[in-house]
């Protein structure tokens, strides 16, 4: 483990895809944030803005068109095959779907173990102990272990691709909108398990999420993207009672209030048109073409993110100059 304060520093991070007829979308666009340990930072934004693509190039599952990534104070290194395997086992991920992401043929047992063999972790004996101790951790019993995914519901299974994910102790995660496939009911539960392993197992989270009362409730940190790019970065509690970013504004506008009185006679944000394709961007800002605020400046001008207050970054001409967004 690393003396850095941060686990993860991300520096102009791209990941591009060429596409047929010449044409490149650009995913992630030269973007930087860093995580710093036992922090957990949400990620939030439109489907289609680029965060799961982000989330994948981070742990490596896509190479970087350009940019670094530091995990611990150490430049990750896809060339080092045995720098590469270390970087696995410490950085994990659990996906959206947990009917997809497991595979139907192997028993619970399996799956949380494959990891652990792979890594040369323990032998057989501890690792059938190791299973049951997981399967407990994250809510599920020994009675699990030799059943199939196709027997357990979605949060059950949810569950299973956490203790996979646990299983070889990762200091780690990305959470790519681990509950977005999950039952309201159900989601909250997932939720608190998160946080509860964070204290108990010392770990660092990215989570990935479009729900935004969710990641305020289990964020230490937001950044907020759009069409590839960071638009606004701060702590949790700023960026909601403090947007700077007029999509910032619009998203927290959309999350519908519990008060069904209060709720009736808010006013809600609606950004013009929709969001515009990747591949081919607006000119200037790229939220322009949606953005109630633009002026002139915005149809040439890229904004890029600056520190607007204290420990507050937003990509906005507009930002720290207007007393209101």
């Amino acid at each position: 483990m690393g003396n850095s304060e941060f686990i993860l520093e991300v520096s102009h991070l791209s990941k591009y895809f060429e596409l047929k007829g010449g044409l490149t979308l650009k995913a992630v666009d030269d973007v930087n944030f860093e995580i710093k340990r036992g922090e957990i930072m949400g990620l939030v934004g439109e489907s289609g803005c680029g965060k799961t693509t982000l989330g994948r190039t981070v742990k490596h599952l896509y190479l970087p068109t350009s940019g670094n990534i530091k995990f611990n104070g150490e430049m990750v290194n896809p060339q080092d095959k045995t720098y590469m395997k270390s970087f696995a086992r410490n950085a994990q991920m659990i996906f959206q779907d947990p009917y997809s992401s497991l595979d139907p043929r192997m028993t619970v047992a399996e799956i949380i173990s494959e990891g652990m063999e792979i890594h040369n972790m323990y032998s057989a004996h501890e690792r059938r102990n190791h299973v049951v101790e997981l399967l407990e951790l994250v809510g599920l019993s020994q009675e699990h272990a030799n059943r199939f995914p196709s027997e357990f519901s979605g949060g059950q299974r949810q569950r299973v691709g956490i203790a996979r994910a646990l299983a070889v102790n990762p200091e780690f995660i990305v959470c790519d909108e681990p509950i977005s496939a999950l039952d309201v009911s159900i989601q909250a539960q997932i939720v608190n398990l998160f946080k509860e392993l964070r204290q108990r197992l010392s770990l660092t989270y990215l989570f990935i999420a479009h729900d935004l009362s969710m990641v305020k409730y289990i964020s230490d940190k937001v950044a907020v993207m759009y069409l590839g790019k960071i638009v606004e970065i701060s702590n949790s509690r700023e960026i909601y009672r403090n947007p700077k970013h007029p999509y910032t504004e619009f998203l927290l506008s959309s999350i519908p209030i519990p008060n069904p009185r209060v709720e009736a006679t808010r006013k809600h944000i609606v950004a013009g048109a929709e969001m515009p394709s990747p591949i081919n961007l607006p000119k200037g800002c790229s939220f322009q073409p949606r953005c109630k605020y633009a002026f002139k400046d915005c149809l040439s001008i890229t904004p890029q993110l600056t520190e607007v207050e204290p420990g507050h970054f937003a990509a906005c001409l507009l930002a720290g100059k207007k007393t209101v967004i």
